[in-house]
């Protein structure tokens, strides 16, 4: 009898599927995502009793956010801290269009939190930090 010869396979990740975040006002978090940053609306899931579980925004590219519901307070959080886990979401923009991306935000009454050469970085409305960033482009 030959040895037994094992190949390892590899898994075949494609990129990129969804993020889920929750929020306490699912309608008004995916008005940030879908009115001011104009990501499509793409599905909405309901409960069984019929009340709003999830809504899915699209994401160019082929993934989504989903936008979960759950009914606990934000942790107020600096944006800038040194616990562990998720920190961000980050968006592509492109280069061009940063100076209107800004006016849109400030419009809004979105504050900016930070600013380099290539990334704007804000909150949605229940405190979820977010890049729009055209790096490496100057």
């Amino acid at each position: 009898m030959g040895a037994c010869h094992h190949t390892i396979q590899l898994m075949d990740v494609q990129g990129f599927h969804h993020v889920a975040i929750q929020a306490r006002d699912v309608e008004r978090v995916t008005a940030f995502y879908r009115d001011l940053l104009g990501l499509p609306e793409l599905t909405r899931h309901h409960r069984p009793d019929g009340s709003l579980r999830s809504i899915w925004v699209g994401v160019p590219g082929g993934g989504f956010l989903a936008i979960e519901a759950v009914s606990g307070e934000p942790e107020p959080l600096p944006f800038r801290h040194e616990r562990p886990g998720y920190l961000l979401l980050a968006f592509r923009i492109p280069r061009a269009s940063r100076g209107v991306t800004v006016e849109a935000l400030l419009r809004a009454g979105v504050p900016l939190e930070h600013e380099t050469r290539w990334t704007v970085y804000v909150r949605d409305p229940e405190g979820n930090r977010v890049a729009l960033s055209h790096h490496p482009e100057d």
